[in-house]
């Protein structure tokens, strides 16, 4: 096996040295659990861990309370530690990464719904992790970008993201119009199908996008994010890979599943999206892309024009029926009337 990065190395060990003086200063483990789903096989968890000053009493950030998005990143990942996962009165063994992650996928099998799995360490339980298991007779699925999706974070031009992220607090985040009463409309239609929230931004702030996400009506569902920073194989993770490979594992997972794709084009979504549903036609039933006006665009990327790339897949192949329109108002007849034609599969 290659030897990590260099980069990976001196996180490592940065974070190994943050830890032995936390630790020492009385600091332990609190798990943040995340949502995860589950399929007639088994049931993934997600969540992460991090060394808090008093893991029993942390201070709570509701709805209504104004967090300043820097505060999300000040975190120390708790390395190498061992969770239990209790998963229907079953209980397995999980060890954290380098970025105290746990992503673990059990061999349990739950009725469709929400359910929840306790998690803890050192024998405590310590964290409730809501999990999500569709219909298994479920034919279409809702898979949404986040960012200029359905909100307006005007990533990634760097001052404004860091503006976004580190300054600013998440109640002055916009929501795009129309979006969430699609979603909620699209599941309507089909009762029991899942929706993920596919983004290339930091796990770090799911509990914020997860308040943004529930204040503004959008339906409930896993969030699928990456971890910034140094790899194994280099100083930043490909965001572009990260979304290519999770759409080829819900493809795996759910194999009935047809997806409707909805992302921006204010950066790549379109090819990364054109490019799955050219590789796995019969796992794609459509394809929504919201407009980002000139302003938009030129605050996503530089150019007053979408972010295109000819060369990402061939528009002469076939591929999945796709609309365009500037927010979901105008993007849900266009998908009602793609969704209601006879499925050409």
């Amino acid at each position: 096996m290659a030897r990590p990065h260099y980069a990976s190395r001196l996180e490592d060990w940065f974070n190994i040295g943050v830890q032995a003086i936390l630790r020492r200063r009385g600091w332990r483990e609190r798990i943040i659990p995340h949502v995860g789903y589950g399929t007639t096989q088994f049931v993934r968890v997600l969540a992460r861990v991090v060394l808090s000053r008093d893991p029993r009493n942390q201070p709570r950030f509701d709805e209504d309370q104004v967090v300043r998005g820097w505060r999300v990143f000040v975190t120390a990942p708790a390395t190498k530690v061992k969770v239990t996962v209790t998963v229907s009165g079953q209980t397995f063994e999980a060890l954290t990464d380098r970025g105290g992650f746990v992503d673990l996928s059990v061999p349990v099998v739950l009725p469709p719904g929400w359910h929840e799995v306790n998690l803890g360490v050192h024998g405590e339980r310590q964290a409730r992790a809501r999990v999500y298991v569709p219909d298994p007779d479920a034919a279409l699925g809702l898979v949404s970008d986040i960012d200029d999706t359905v909100m307006l974070t005007m990533l990634p031009r760097p001052m404004i993201a860091a503006w976004n992220t580190f300054v600013r607090d998440e109640q002055a985040r916009r929501v795009v119009p129309g979006m969430a009463e699609m979603y909620a409309e699209l599941l309507a239609d089909h009762p029991g199908a899942p929706i993920f929230y596919l983004s290339t931004g930091a796990w770090n702030t799911a509990p914020t996008l997860t308040r943004f996400l529930a204040r503004h009506g959008y339906p409930a569902g896993p969030l699928l994010l990456t971890d910034w920073g140094p790899t194994n194989t280099g100083w930043f993770r490909s965001g572009q890979e990260h979304k290519r490979s999770a759409l080829r594992r819900l493809a795996a997972e759910f194999p009935n599943v047809r997806w409707v794709l909805i992302g921006d084009d204010g950066q790549h979504d379109p090819q990364l999206y054109g490019d799955f549903a050219q590789t796995h036609p019969d796992h794609v039933r459509a394809i929504g892309i919201r407009q980002l006006t000139p302003a938009e665009q030129v605050l996503s990327h530089g150019l007053p024009v979408p972010n295109t790339d000819p060369g990402a897949h061939d528009p002469h192949r076939p591929t999945a029926a796709t609309v365009h329109a500037p927010d979901g108002h105008a993007l849900r007849p266009q998908l009602q009337a793609v969704l209601t034609r006879p499925d050409p599969t």
